[in-house]
């Protein structure tokens, strides 16, 4: 931890990738306190609550966070879009680590940088008195301790992002880089198809050019052998579970035992 830095504003998930340690996380997108809560007892280093392509907004993260902050696990949190307004009032919540979507250059990304610092370093718009984040102004040194715990993770999802990625490797202040299956295999003219041989070389390709950068590497499967094989190339991030398919495919299974028919299991990879 670094000096001046108090427990209540060190992020221990920044902190675990700079020493290359895995962290096993889950999707989170019920868009619920209490179902969070519940994968908060679970186990998992991180949680992500997901605004993106689930039904959150800005107080229903807050209410999440609240409920998470009860147990020994780290909240990220993937806004709809990298816009500098919606992020500064994440990091207001006290969201410390984000995932952004749809990251295609290092102008954008450097663009996201700033909009996650303090002046004179970024444009984060200065309002501790009124932000969670700050405790009210009840941390000590928060102004100038906050723009070093923060953890920006972007994403790679398109042929672009790929051909731009050594680029966006290169920006100071990405502290990592996740990859988004779904929307790659469609950049890739695979919709649906994830697992094409096409878009796993790709995946794994990032993923060496990632792990190579020292940056932290990480991506989603719910495929138990899939997930490991990531860890095996040196991610440091991995979500191996979704909440909506973890709730889905029980109610599934339950129903099938007991009314003797099958229902159509979600096509693999269609959340990611």
């Amino acid at each position: 931890m670094l000096r001046g830095v108090t427990p209540l504003l060190h992020n221990s998930f920044k902190a675990a990738l700079r020493r290359g340690e895995p962290q096993i996380g889950l999707w989170l997108g019920l868009a619920s306190p209490y179902t969070a809560e519940i994968c908060a007892g679970a186990g998992f280093d991180w949680l992500l609550i997901d605004a993106e392509h689930a039904p959150n907004n800005v107080r229903s993260v807050l209410a999440q966070l609240q409920a998470l902050a009860a147990y020994p696990v780290r909240p990220v949190v993937r806004p709809p879009v990298g816009e500098t307004h919606l992020i500064k009032q994440y990091l207001d919540l006290g969201v410390q680590t984000l995932v952004i979507p749809m990251v295609e250059t290092a102008e954008q990304a450097r663009a996201l940088v700033q909009a996650t610092r303090y002046p004179p370093q970024g444009v984060r718009g200065v309002g501790s008195a009124l932000a969670r984040a700050s405790r009210w102004n009840g941390v000590p040194n928060y102004l100038h301790a906050a723009n070093g715990e923060i953890c920006l993770i972007v994403q790679l999802e398109s042929k672009s992002a790929l051909e731009h990625l050594d680029d966006i490797l290169g920006v100071e202040g990405v502290d990592g880089v996740f990859i988004g299956p779904a929307d790659l295999s469609a950049s890739l003219g695979h919709l649906g198809d994830p697992g094409h041989p096409e878009v796993t070389q790709a995946i794994e390709g990032a993923l060496r050019r990632i792990v190579a950068s020292g940056k932290g590497a990480g991506i989603l499967s719910s495929d138990p052998a899939l997930s490991q094989r990531y860890l095996d190339l040196g991610c440091t991030f991995v979500a191996v579970g979704v909440d909506t398919s973890l709730l889905a495919s029980a109610a599934r299974h339950l129903a099938q035992r007991f009314k003797g028919r099958a229902a159509a299991e979600p096509q693999a990879g269609s959340v990611y």
